[in-house]
Formats: structure tokens, C-alpha cells, sequence
């Protein structure tokens, strides 16, 4: 019969057909009839879940796991349950003013765990506390400090498109020095960038190894790909300098790469690295050698060297789905400025700025390469970059979901990169990213099934963050919240 259940301020009606006498669980909260969808395991329908203290406590067909009436039950007839969805590459630095909504942001678009891939130590860790202090009311997140870079740094500041994300470092003593103080202050990960040395890349890769960190980041401009992901470099930021080295002529194009670097140490770093990526990136795509490209991608699947390929950044400029309506609507969510600011920057963006042959072509050629990726083994992230370029923290992870179905990806592989890979990643897979026993529970309940269609994993029914319930109306709450400030 109907049983009303009042769960904190928020009134669930299930239609259940419990049976007397069924197994009670004191303190937890019962989803039956739901369809799970592991990523590893795949789908399984009709299945009952208990959440216990934060966890995962039992998993079972619901026929074989029969609810006494005294629990407190969430009916999930119709509904699909997913593992709660990460984007690993965000940027609380990027712009200080859209910091404070990114949490909420992020956790009502289903969005449990993020990875901050460079800003201001002490600014980026205020969000890591605040996370760790409310773990079921915040997203998890992961940081890794400031980009490791050489001189001149690329995001040094010295402009609103490079604010300062960075610290630029001299030498390998200096490259120490700070690598000593992110682990003194307990980041998760380093982020190596573009105008390091070898010598300071190797270095970085060296103490990552002894302290247990990971190392992504962007190939540095005087190393090609091979060279990186033999010297320890975890994880690639946006395929980023991928293309150089899958050209036939790579080495000439390193060598002048090299002496851009040299010549231009005077100028600003990131002028001179997009002076460089101008210049060589057109090159490189004329002269992709399909050869060298299956030797590079199986030295990057040998050595495990993930990719996060941030295919909706590397393909907004052609694809623009920042200009449809119904992704500008997550735009109020934003400070009125900056949604006033995005929306006149895209107007003006559309009207005046047509795609070049080239960058239709560089957009085919980026996403056939990660597709050439997942074919090779190699391991994927989902991430964005977000806010950067108009990517709405949260909204924009699951348009990073869509375009990697389109790349080639299942959608039950596109699943696995925004949830079971990155726990993996951060030797979590034994406590986060599936829907296992013992596991955190942080989950997704979708109305739609999104192995039919991945867009569907905008549609959330409830976000789960470590047992605390949120359902649709209290996603609307946080949402309308933010709308009001």
C-alpha cells in the first residue's frame, strides 16, 4: 500500500508491494526495483540496494531480498541508478568569481568527484577543506596545485586568457623546491606543463614516483610523446602536442620547436606557445603518418599513460554548443556578470568568426585520434576544463559524455570514463566508481536509460553523495539558490 516516508524535509511516496516480515536495516535507505548500471558489470535489472552509514551495504535482486515495510524505501520502478560522475579536469582558479557556485554546481548535475588540474595552492585547497569538511553535501575534489612550469610560463597572469594558474620555475632546483612544498600542503597529483626542461620534466616524474603522486600535464614543447610517457607522465592533458609527434617529420619539428623555445625566451610564455602550436599544429596534421601513430599510441598504451582528451574544448570552436539554447539555460546559474559577459562573447563569437578549413579539419582529426585511442587500449577520462571557454561547471560534463559516444566511444565505455576510470586512477576502484558492497555511495538516479542514449544522464531523477539523498526537488533548491544570488 501507498506509505508516505518523510526523509529530512523531503516527502517520498512509494508504491511498493513490500511483504511482511521482510529483513529490516535500521538507519539506511532502501532503492527497490531499480535498474543498476555497473561499468564494469553492465546492466542489471531489478535490483534493490541498501545505503548504510555512507556506504554501499547490500546489493540483490530484488526478488531475493525481501523489505520488511518498516524501511524507509525509494521505489525505483523505471529508474537506472549509475555511479556518481567525475570531471577530471576542472579549475576553481580560472575565474575566483565563479569559485564559490562550483561546488553546488557541480553536485546537481550529478557531478560527485572533480579534479582540479592547476591553479593557486591556497586558493584550490580552500575547496578541497570545504569538500572534505562536508563530504555528503559537496563533490569530492582532488587537487593538484599549480602548474608546474618552466620559464617563461605560460599562465603567468599577465592577462585575463592567462590568468595565474601557474608558477614558473628556473631551474631543477626550483622545480624541487615546489614540488616539496604542494606535498607538504598534501595534493593529489602534479601537473607538469609545456615550457619545462626534459631535465625538470624528469625531475617531476622522478619525485612524483618516491611520493606516490601521479603526474599529468601537457607534453612539454621540447619533448615529443615517447620521450614523456617513457620518463613517467601518467595522464595527457587534451592530447595536447599529440599531433607533432604522429607527424612523419616529428623530429625536424622538434628540433624547431627547440629553437622557437630558445629564440623566443624573452617573450611572454603564452605568446610564445601559441606562436609555436600556430605554426606547427597545420604542419603536423599534413603530415600525420598513420605508422608512426600506432607507435606512438602503443607506447602510450604499454606504458599506461591515460588521456583526458577535453574533446568538447578541442572542438567548441567548430562544433559550438555553447550557442544552443537549451545549454545557455545553465548559464543563469552562473554570477549575472559573467552570464551577461558569455552570452555576448558567443553572440559575437558566431557572428563574426566562421571555422577555417583548417580547424574543420584538426576538429576530424581530434576526434578520430581519440577514437584511434580507446581502440588502442588506452585508458580515458572524461574532463572539461571547465569554466573555461563557456563550460558551465557540471552541465559541461555531461556534454563531454555525448561527443565521446560520437568519437566511438559505447556509451557504457563513456560511463566508465567519467566514473570507474578516474577512481582507478587515484587507486580508488576499491571503494569508489562501481556499485559494489563496501563501496561509498555515491550515486545517480537517471528517468532514462543512458545506454540507449548517453544524453540521458542529464535527466536525475536524485543525486546520492555519501548517503545523503537528493532528489529532484532539492537539486532544483540548490539550482534556484544560485539563480537568486
Amino acid at each position: 500500500m501507498n506509505k508516505p516516508i518523510l526523509i529530512g524535509s523531503v516527502l517520498l511516496l512509494t508504491l511498493l508491494s513490500c511483504q511482511p516480515g521482510g529483513e529490516l536495516f535500521e538507519n539506511a535507505l532502501c532503492i527497490q526495483n531499480i535498474t543498476i548500471i555497473d561499468p564494469i558489470d553492465g546492466l542489471k535489472e531489478n535490483q534493490t540496494l541498501v545505503i548504510k552509514d555512507g556506504k554501499i551495504h547490500r546489493v540483490a535482486p530484488s526478488a531475493e531480498l525481501k523489505l520488511s515495510d518498516q524501511n524507509t524505501i525509494i521505489d525505483g520502478t523505471g529508474k537506472y541508478l549509475i555511479p556518481g560522475l567525475w570531471d577530471t579536469h576542472v579549475h576553481f582558479s580560472y575565474m575566483e568569481e565563479l569559485a564559490p557556485r562550483m561546488l553546488d554546481l557541480f553536485l546537481a548535475y550529478g557531478i560527485t568527484s572533480v579534479r582540479d588540474t592547476g591553479g593557486d595552492i591556497n586558493f584550490v585547497n580552500q575547496w578541497k577543506q570545504k569538500a572534505l569538511s562536508n563530504p555528503t553535501g559537496a563533490p569530492r575534489v582532488m587537487i593538484a596545485g599549480p602548474l608546474l612550469d618552466g620559464l617563461p610560463n605560460v599562465y603567468d597572469g599577465s592577462d585575463p586568457g592567462h590568468p595565474p594558474l601557474s608558477v614558473g620555475l628556473g631551474t631543477v632546483a626550483d622545480v624541487q623546491d615546489q614540488i616539496e612544498l604542494l606535498d607538504s600542503m598534501d595534493v593529489d597529483l602534479l601537473k607538469a606543463y609545456e615550457m619545462l626542461t626534459p631535465e625538470q620534466f624528469a625531475t617531476v616524474t622522478k619525485m612524483a614516483r618516491e611520493k606516490g603522486l601521479k603526474v599529468t600535464g601537457h607534453v612539454p614543447l621540447s619533448m615529443d610523446v615517447i620521450s614523456a610517457s617513457n620518463a613517467g607522465l601518467n595522464s595527457m592533458e587534451h592530447m595536447r602536442n599529440l599531433e607533432i609527434s604522429c607527424a612523419s617529420n616529428w623530429e625536424a619539428l622538434l628540433q624547431q620547436r627547440r629553437d622557437m623555445l630558445f629564440s623566443g625566451r624573452t617573450d611572454k610564455g603564452g605568446i610564445l606557445r601559441s606562436r609555436i602550436h600556430a605554426a606547427q599544429r597545420p604542419i603536423a596534421i599534413e603530415n600525420y603518418d598513420e605508422g608512426r601513430a600506432n607507435e606512438v599510441l602503443g607506447v602510450l598504451a604499454t606504458n599506461e599513460t591515460w588521456q583526458i582528451p577535453t574533446l568538447t574544448l578541442a572542438t567548441n570552436v567548430t562544433e559550438r554548443p555553447f550557442a544552443e539554447v537549451q545549454y545557455q539555460e545553465s548559464f543563469k546559474y552562473l554570477p549575472e556578470n559573467v552570464e551577461n559577459q558569455w552570452k555576448q562573447n558567443i553572440e559575437d563569437f558566431v557572428n563574426t568568426r566562421q571555422p577555417t578549413e583548417f580547424q574543420l579539419e584538426y576538429t576530424t582529426w581530434f576526434r578520430n585520434m581519440v577514437g584511434k585511442v580507446h581502440v588502442a587500449g588506452i585508458d580515458i577520462m572524461a574532463g572539461t576544463d571547465c569554466p573555461i571557454f563557456f563550460l558551465t561547471p557540471g552541465r559541461s560534463l555531461h556534454q563531454e559524455l555525448v561527443v565521446l559516444v560520437n568519437a566511438g566511444l559505447s556509451p557504457l565505455d563513456a560511463l566508465k570514463t567519467a566514473t570507474y576510470n578516474p577512481a582507478r586512477y587515484f587507486n580508488m576502484e576499491n571503494e569508489l566508481g562501481t556499485i559494489k558492497e563496501n563501496h561509498w555511495a555515491d550515486l545517480l538516479i537517471l528517468d532514462a536509460n543512458p545506454l540507449e542514449n548517453i544524453d540521458h544522464t542529464r535527466q536525475i531523477n536524485a543525486v546520492i553523495k555519501q548517503g545523503n539523498y537528493m532528489d529532484r526537488a532539492r537539486l532544483d533548491e540548490m539550482l534556484a539558490e544560485l539563480d537568486k544570488l
